[in-house]
């Protein structure tokens, strides 16, 4: 049986008796960036550290992912810590470490904490509907070559594409970083928490569609709410996602972007928030 590159790239083992809290992984190829891995793929591992905890209560509703410094090609250490247990509610502390080459000391390269929770069946509702957009009419599937994780993602533009000309134009108009765009995983594979955290951060800098300029950026801080349980995104198997992203400020080299993810049953499944560097 093939094991998805995506399931090879989160693949923990754990530490031992010594460290109950600890697993240990390496970083995968298939998902690297520019500069060091995929931040979704950083913020999936803090998933499935956290899933895989012997004293997890419930699933996953909130997720934020401090991005200390890019990771180095090869091993790591993610601990996962329950540091507090409610009725309904468990809060998490994780941190994601490396040997440093040069000194040899274990070095923090990731802080993250995790909300999960025991959810109760209750009036629902969502005040965010799913835009109007047929999937047959995006455009084509996009991935940049400098970018090994693009190329394990279908992503399709709907609307704010990659520019065509990269000539520092700034756009204009409330609009203007916005993007929504068709995305799933590449070879498809059923939809679960760990893959929904990557997706929220499988947009492009909104800088370089406010002013199309490939300048440097990276996300420093991603906060992500799940709106949907682990039925629910079972149903979605591995159907598309319609994703959607929008810059509200730049400023002195720090944006802020908001992001929604839909299913193809119109589901709002999450929605995230995250500030990005960028160099002018």
């Amino acid at each position: 049986m093939n094991i998805h590159p995506f399931d090879e790239a989160l693949h923990l083992e754990a530490a031992g008796s010594a460290q109950p809290d600890t697993w240990l992984g390496t970083t995968s190829p298939a998902y690297w960036n520019m500069v060091g891995p995929f931040g979704g793929t950083t913020a999936a591992i803090a998933v499935r550290a956290v899933m895989l905890h012997p004293l997890l209560l419930g699933e996953p509703i909130a997720l934020t992912v401090n991005y200390a410094a890019a990771l180095s090609a090869g091993a790591f250490e993610v601990t996962a810590k329950a540091v507090r247990t409610n009725r309904s509610t468990q809060h998490w502390s994780i941190e994601q470490r490396q040997t440093d080459p040069t000194t040899g000391d274990s070095v923090v390269v990731t802080t993250a904490t995790a909300v999960t929770a025991a959810r109760r069946s209750s009036w629902s509702a969502s005040e965010s509907p799913m835009p109007v957009l047929n999937r047959a009419t995006a455009g084509p599937r996009f991935a940049f070559a400098n970018a090994e994780w693009t190329h394990r993602y279908d992503i399709r533009a709907a609307r704010g594409g990659l520019p065509q000309n990269w000539d520092g134009a700034e756009a204009m108009g409330d609009d203007a970083s916005l993007t929504q765009l068709w995305v799933r995983d590449e070879p498809p594979r059923p939809l679960d928490f760990a893959s929904l955290a990557a997706m929220a951060d499988a947009f492009y800098p909104r800088i370089w569609l406010r002013r199309p300029l490939q300048v440097p950026a990276g996300t420093v801080s991603i906060t992500t709410y799940f709106h949907a349980s682990s039925a629910q995104l079972a149903q979605s198997g591995t159907a598309y996602l319609l994703g959607q992203a929008k810059a509200q400020a730049f400023n002195n080299g720090f944006f802020d972007q908001t992001a929604q993810l839909w299913n193809e049953d119109g589901h709002l499944v999450a929605t995230s928030h995250q500030i990005v560097y960028y160099k002018s």
